[in-house]
């Protein structure tokens, strides 16, 4: 399970997909590509057709229209059992009576492989995801996270081209959430199977993706790199959804030139004027020490242990803005205090 195929070559592709319960449309034309050997999220609020989308890939709902082509078939009208890819749900679904062999022996077993083959597939994939020392243990003697790699290690022992995951990591404390992102993407590697991940948490995506998807109300808004969607997000909701973003109001001039209350932002735009909102990340902005910059007052400040984030109140933005800084930096200030912000032109967006 070591042999890595190259990426670069599409496995899957999605052609129009849309899904319809009644008049409500869960999935609307959605079209997308997948790489061989990518690890690709479905990312976006409750609701927005993620796992919609997952489960018609899995074969769990029949399409309204659209293609589903794996490797260059169409299987978009095909039955679960018929598809070469496998879907592992959040809860895991674990045969209780069994043992962690057993229960990667049993769907093998259903497809009536020789004895000796599937010892050979249970044993390397037990190494792999480093289960062999619990090989004989039932699932009610296993820790959170040794069962979410036991839940993992049965779908990859069937070698699916695709394995798709919904919320796989959902039922996890943070810290052991945080040690699995890693493992899962470990996996993902050394397994040279694609996968496609569900999920809503956006540091998750950031962490494990190759690339992301952003849906909404059904929609596709947006695809790239995790540096991509962040950096440069498509719109409004992505830039929100993505991280933290201050947004300003304002205007235009003819020149780029941001304008809000009086405080200017000279941008390289080539937007005409008009009413704009201005994006800004919290580490887009820097404190001034020299008095230029938008006046405000130091409203709140939030430890994070690496860095503090101050909350500043201004008159450009009824929310408050919020400025990164390093934890260090963070001891010289205190809330009731006036500092004056610097906006990065290069790393602000205009919408």
């Amino acid at each position: 399970m070591t042999n890595v195929p190259s990426k670069n070559e599409t496995i899957l592709k999605i052609e129009g997909l849309s899904k319809a319960f009644g008049p409500v449309s869960a999935v609307e034309d959605v079209s997308l590509s997948i790489q061989r050997n990518e690890f690709f999220a479905l990312l976006g609020p409750s609701g927005c057709g993620k796992t919609t989308l997952l489960r018609m890939l899995a074969g769990f709902e029949m399409p309204t229209s659209g293609a589903i082509v794996l490797s260059g078939e169409n299987i978009a009208s095909l039955p679960p059992e018929k598809r070469p890819l496998n879907l592992m749900f959040q809860s895991y679904a674990l045969f209780p009576h069994m043992t962690v062999r057993q229960n990667l022996s049993y769907g093998l077993e259903m497809e009536r492989l020789d004895k000796a083959e599937i010892r050979r597939r249970v044993d390397e994939t037990l190494l792999s995801t480093d289960l062999t020392a619990f090989a004989d243990r039932k699932p009610d003697k296993l820790s959170g996270g040794q069962k979410q790699r036991v839940a993992l290690a049965r779908a990859l022992v069937k070698r699916p081209k695709v394995l798709l995951l919904d919320e796989p990591l959902g039922a996890l404390d943070k810290k052991l959430r945080e040690r699995m992102q890693l493992e899962l993407k470990r996996l993902q590697h050394e397994a040279g199977i694609t996968f496609i991940i569900v999920t809503h948490d956006q540091e998750e995506a950031l962490v494990m993706a190759d690339r992301m998807a952003i849906l909404r109300d059904g929609k596709l808004l947006q695809v790239g790199t995790p540096e991509q969607v962040y950096e440069q997000p498509a719109d409004r909701f992505v830039a929100n959804f993505i991280g933290i973003m201050n947004f300003i109001d304002g205007t235009v001039g003819d020149h780029g030139t941001f304008t809000a209350d009086g405080y200017r932002i000279a941008l390289a735009s080539d937007r005409g004027p008009g009413k704009a909102t201005l994006a800004a990340r919290p580490e887009a902005i820097r404190l001034s020490d020299d008095g230029a910059g938008l006046a405000g007052t130091i409203s709140d400040i939030a430890y994070h242990g690496l860095d503090r984030v101050l909350h500043v109140e201004t008159t450009v933005s009824q929310a408050p803005v919020q400025v990164r800084v390093t934890a260090e930096e963070g001891r010289n200030f205190r809330p009731a205090q006036q500092v004056r912000l610097l906006f990065d032109p290069a790393k602000c967006h205009l919408f």
